[in-house]
């Protein structure tokens, strides 16, 4: 038994109710029957209405018939049968009458017909008045193809067919060769018959997926069915064909349910086998489709050593207002033979959570959840996330969920934030829970409100904003994560910023900032340290609770500039790049900061220890809030300098394309130095010079940066590298050390955009032709074959359709008429260089450099058109190896497709091989087969 169990749409519908109509008594002379079938002959007695796309002729032509009294409408309607409602009707060729000795009418050439919410067109309609009976067909043209096969239309679908005979009167049909869609699939019957309660009897047809109806790929051979349109669809005997091959196994009934609305049913297993757990039934239970707005799938798996697992999926959605879905998993695996060293048994669970909010549901309130929560050996354990390599691969995983609120008319906005991180590297659990932020944004206090002349005083650009936050923060290893107790283990504290800076405009040049900044934390709990001798090193000593109020302020003002410098090249080069423009903004600061080491304020403690080493008494320093939430204030007095300096340059040059025209080339989008002196510093004044910078190659963007340390480095006593206060010019001829430094580029290529490049060489624009063909390729791939194959089986879609495949072939010749050979593809790849400090070296007085470098990349090409293989890999200089690699084919089948992956080597070693149904309906008609790392 077929049962609905996922959210179906309507299904098979075989149900076809036909109709006619009858003309009236106004006539014309015939034309010859010129698109008559061929053998019929105009009756003597006959009169033809020429009627050309029009419903019939003008009301002022007016017709005599013979002796015959009958009496009929005007052309164009009909109600002779005892019908309740007239029929509308038009042909573009001819209407034929005949009065004797049988009252038929024919209409040939595009015939329609139309009562009520019905539709009836053939090439040939015949209609028999005296038994109402019409009869409706399609013609052969010269190579035997037949056209204008008759197609129904009515509210619940489309239906075409070779010939169809339809009683008025008993409301009988008889049907041959009809296809009908019915949702994702096609029902297709050599012989169909319509009973008067609607219900439709079909004898040898099919069903099946495929779109190709003279010779699908596959289908359920039916050999006896009853349609009930709109409800379902009861087959007897049944069997599935594969390539014209039948299956030996068959099934004695199916109920193959028609709803266009969500049902409930039973999700059917299927089957595999795993080297380690063994056979299986995988992803069998049930789904319920509550209502409208959410639905849920029970499911569980089950496998021959013992393991199982269950699973619930929801759905829901609210419109206008918000929609997402939620996953719980929870598995349990057994590994080995029990009362054997290598048995284990391991629960794993995982939570993914997607919501999100309609933009039209609130203007001022928002919320969104991404949640991809689970344990760290679920990924290793599902059976069926073993070939995706990504998610194996991953060692991060981060779930949020947040709301935010913004105040009209008030500069106030609030946010709380859930954040979870997981490591399966080392298996810790970082969760902050809840994250609370209230902003304000800048206000002006002193700003007038009835202001007298065009400029604001300078007091009146002073602005004031806020930020507060409150959070609480853990970080513990999984299993240790249910015993914390919150919230003694738990790092907690809230924190104030007020900002207040204000914008000055000097000399019309120079842009002056002055700013003070004041930060206050509060915690609840310090930390007290002392030496342990035993252990020779720092350690904590107790912590006190209690309510701490921690705070620091500085102050700072800035000053900066533009300064444009314009070159102009030497016409001898040409006059291709007309100018040449470097933009510097340079800008200093002056900031202080007081010593909050400083006593007074309370923050930092201190005591004193024998260093055996050094021989001599220390005074060890340290802030009793290292290592709180949000930090501590800093030690040391500070009054320091700020320089920075950035780059930018660009060209103007002539555009290829308009001769006229210019355009603007950046040679080096950015590149920044900065650096500090700190003037109330005992030694070692100057900060690092840091550099960054980022340009633009033949379209692949560079981004690269370093760090250079000014000072000389030397030895202790005990061997270890100190800085020292002498430069390292003075020291080693050189004006700083390099520390760090990182370069990264990546690029795409493509075909596509190869041929762009080309065409843009030549002056043409590209994309126009082919994205028409590729619009017209597409149309003609989702548009049903309707025909009906050689002999007298072609119909009007089936010829539309073989005129857009010609199109679509022609597509792809060249200008001789030859066929090409395009083979699209695209490649990225991505490149990164590190270099750090690596072990001392004493002679040359400098830390020895270590290079590291890896290079990703990935691609995809496709031989024919149903062909496409992908591969991603990477390259690592350091392990001299390749990183994590995947290999994918995969084939188009038309209504079937088959995929193999492939993870060829490294920890996740696995492949993956399946071919099934496209259709969701026939999900289960498959076969896979895998082999994982555990194997």
């Amino acid at each position: 038994m077929i049962s609905s169990i996922i959210p179906t749409r309507p299904a098979i519908i075989i149900g076809i109710c036909f109709f006619t109509f009858i003309i009236n008594s106004f006539s014309q002379e015939p034309r010859g029957g010129e698109n008559m079938p061929k053998g019929t002959q105009t009756p003597p007695n006959s009169r033809v209405l020429r009627d050309s796309l029009s419903m019939g002729p003008t009301p002022n032509d007016s017709l005599a018939l013979h002796s015959d009294t009958t009496k009929v409408n005007a052309p164009g309607k009909s109600n002779d049968l005892g019908i309740e409602a007239d029929v509308d009707y038009s042909a573009v060729d001819s209407i034929n009458i005949i009065m004797e000795p049988t009252k038929k009418v024919f209409l040939y050439g595009n015939a329609e017909v139309r009562y009520e919410d019905i539709t009836l067109t053939a090439a040939c309609m015949e209609l028999d008045m005296d038994s109402s009976i019409c009869y409706a067909y399609g013609i052969k043209d010269s190579l035997g193809v037949e056209t204008g096969l008759p197609v129904f239309t009515d509210k619940d679908g489309s239906y075409e067919m070779r010939t169809i005979r339809y009683n008025f009167k008993s409301e009988k049909a008889i049907i041959e060769h009809v296809v009908t869609e019915q949702g994702e699939g096609y029902v297709v019957s050599d012989f169909a018959k319509k009973s008067p309660d609607n219900v439709f009897s079909i004898r040898d047809g099919h069903y099946s997926t495929c779109d190709n109806h003279n010779h699908p790929h596959f289908y359920l051979h039916l050999t006896k069915a009853k349609v009930i349109p709109g409800k379902k669809t009861v087959t007897g005997p049944a069997y599935l064909v594969v390539e014209d091959v039948p299956f030996p196994i068959g099934i004695p009934f199916a109920i193959i349910p028609q709803t266009s609305t969500y049902s409930s049913g039973i999700i059917m297993p299927s089957y595999g086998e795993d080297s380690d757990l063994g056979l299986f039934l995988q992803d069998g239970g049930y789904y319920w489709a509550a209502n409208d707005y959410f639905d849920m799938a029970l499911t569980g798996e089950i496998y021959a050593n013992g393991s199982w697992g269950i699973s619930e999926a929801t759905s829901y959605k609210l419109k206008y207002k918000y929609s997402g879905s939620i996953s719980v998993d929870y598995l349990e695996t057994i590994d080995g033979e029990k009362d054997l060293p290598d048995y284990s048994k391991t629960k794993d669970f995982s939570i993914v959570w997607s919501h999100r909010q309609d933009s039209k549901a609130s203007a001022y309130s928002t919320f969104s959840a991404s949640v991809n929560f689970s344990t760290s050996s679920y990924e290793e354990n599902n059976v069926t996330s073993i070939a995706d390599i990504e998610s194996l691969a991953t060692n991060t995983k981060r779930s949020t969920v947040s709301y935010s609120r913004s105040f009209p008319d008030s500069p106030f906005n609030f946010s709380a934030n859930f954040i979870a991180t997981q490591s399966s590297s080392d298996t810790t659990i970082s969760l902050t829970a809840p994250n609370l932020t209230l902003t304000m944004s800048s206000i002006y206090p002193f700003k007038r409100k009835n202001k007298i002349g065009s400029k604001d005083a300078w007091y009146e650009k002073i602005s004031l904003s806020y930020s507060g936050s409150l959070k609480n923060y853990v970080s513990v290893d999984e299993d240790e994560f249910a015993e914390t107790k919150f919230p003694e283990e738990w790092e907690n504290g809230m924190k104030h910023s007020i900002p207040v800076s204000m914008n000055l405009k000097l000399l019309d040049y120079f842009t002056l900032t002055p700013s003070i900044s004041y930060t206050e934390r509060w915690y609840s709990r310090y930390i007290t340290q002392e030496y342990d001798y035993d252990e020779e090193e720092v350690v904590e000593k107790d912590t006190v609770s209690g309510f701490n109020r921690v705070y620091d302020y500085s102050f700072s003002t800035s000053m900066s500039t533009k300064l444009y410098t314009f070159y102009t090249p030497w016409k001898v080069f040409g006059d291709k790049i007309q100018a040449i423009r470097h933009v510097m903004t340079p800008s200093a600061s002056l900031s202080y900061r007081p010593d909050f080491s400083d006593e007074k304020y309370g923050f930092y403690d201190w005591f004193e220890y024998y260093d055996a080493d050094e021989d001599s008494v220390i005074k060890y320093t340290y802030s009793k809030y290292e290592g709180s939430i949000y930090g501590s204030p800093s030690s040391g007095e500070s009054g320091s300098l700020g320089l920075s300096l950035s780059n930018t340059l660009e060209m103007k040059v002539k555009s290829d394309q308009d001769s006229s025209g210019y355009k603007k080339v950046s040679i080096l989008e950015s590149l920044s130095l900065s650096t500090s002196h700190n003037f109330l510093a005992d030694s070692l004044k100057w900060s690092d010079i840091s550099m960054s910078g980022r340009t633009k190659i033949m379209g692949t963007s560079i981004n690269f940066s370093a760090t250079f340390d000014p000072y000389a480095m030397d030895t202790t006593s005990s061997g270890s590298a100190k800085r020292i206060n002498v430069s390292q010019f003075k020291k080693r001829g050189k004006l700083a050390r390099l520390e760090s430094a990182s370069m990264s580029f990546g690029f795409s290529l493509g075909s596509d955009k190869i041929k762009k490049w080309l065409a843009e060489r030549k002056g043409e624009t590209y994309g126009e032709s082919d994205e028409s063909a590729d619009q017209s390729g597409s149309q003609n791939q989702n548009m049903p074959d309707m025909s009906m194959g050689q002999g007298g089986q072609g119909g009007q879609s089936g010829n539309s359709q073989n005129a857009s495949g010609g199109n679509q072939q022609e597509s792809l010749l060249d200008e001789y008429g030859y066929n090409t050979l395009a083979i699209p593809w695209s490649l990225s790849l991505n490149y990164s260089f590190r270099l750090s400090q690596g072990d001392f070296d004493s002679d040359i007085m400098d830390y020895k450099k270590e290079i590291s470098s890896d290079v990703n990349f990935s691609g995809n090409f496709s031989l024919a058109q149903k062909w496409k293989f992908s591969f991603s890999s990477g390259y690592s200089f350091d392990d001299n190896e390749l990183s994590s690699t995947s290999i994918s084919i995969s084939r188009d089948l038309h209504c079937w497709s088959m995929s193999f992956s492939l993870v060829p080597f490294g920890s996740y070693q696995s492949y993956f091989f399946k071919i099934g149904v496209n259709s969701s309906m026939l999900q289960d008609l498959k076969q896979e087969k895998r082999n994982t790392s555990r194997d």
